[in-house]
């Protein structure tokens, strides 16, 4: 894997024609956790996709279309098509030094611009490939096997708190937060601000008195090794298959 601590020689030098863009996010995740939560996950993305294709992985863009948590204050939304055409333009320059084969990671569960980007950009461009990783049923085996079956959460939840306990626990306040949204909100999510449908901005709840601190980090790090591990299986040979097809 080569990223943007190489140099110049040595990415030339690798051979290297594929590429991993990432795209976290800068959003509220209630009252006690950071907000860069999705930029960490896109992160561990872009460097478990990088590894399996050897590829260049680009500096994780941070911002997203986060507009349901835009009333909260410190959060960042930028609109899709300010993101889109800053990817299309990353993508057009690596394609011109010779990279032909792209991979987008999305740390971020509302960004609904990814699908329609990624059809977009290859009708737009025949020279080159770009496509998103295959997550059947990751997700649910990945929630098996930490421990967290029955999850009814969205966001801000238990899952958010396990995460940010095993990437950044001494940014996380260990206090109980969020509640039991009712089911009846769901149908509102996309169209009204999640401070006006949620307790605190948390789409779930947490309660510090269940697990353990060594627990929470644990059933993060099991949850997200397993779930990128899953999303990495036969990554580089889809990749592939994928490019030679549209060439052909």
């Amino acid at each position: 894997m080569l990223s943007y601590k190489n140099s110049t020689r040595e990415i030339e030098e690798s051979g290297t024609k594929t590429a991993v863009l990432s795209v976290g996010a800068t959003e509220q995740f209630g009252p006690n956790l950071p907000m860069h939560l999705d930029t960490l996950i896109a992160e561990i993305y872009a460097k478990s996709f990088g590894q399996a294709l050897n590829a260049y992985v680009l500096p994780t863009i941070p911002f997203n279309t986060s507009e349901e948590h835009a009333n909260c204050k410190g959060t960042i939304t930028v609109s899709p098509n300010v993101l889109t055409a800053m990817l299309e333009e990353i993508i057009v320059n690596l394609n011109r030094q010779g990279f032909n084969k792209f991979v987008l990671c999305n740390g971020h569960g509302g960004a609904y611009w990814e699908s329609a980007f990624v059809k977009h950009i290859n009708f737009k461009y025949p020279e080159l490939i770009l496509i998103t990783t295959y997550r059947h049923l990751a997700w649910e085996e990945a929630i098996k096997e930490a421990g967290l079956e029955g999850l009814n959460e969205m966001h801000a939840g238990l899952l958010s708190v396990c995460t940010a306990m095993w990437l950044c626990p001494e940014l996380v306040k260990l206090e109980s937060m969020g509640s039991d949204v009712p089911p009846e909100n769901r149908k509102f999510a996309d169209y009204i601000f999640w401070d006006k449908l949620t307790k605190d901005g948390c789409w779930g709840k947490f309660e510090d008195s269940i697990y353990t601190p060594k627990q929470l980090a644990e059933m993060g790090e099991t949850f997200w090794t397993s779930f990128t591990s899953k999303r990495s299986e036969n990554l580089k040979l889809i990749l592939e298959e994928a490019y030679l097809k549209k060439m052909s």
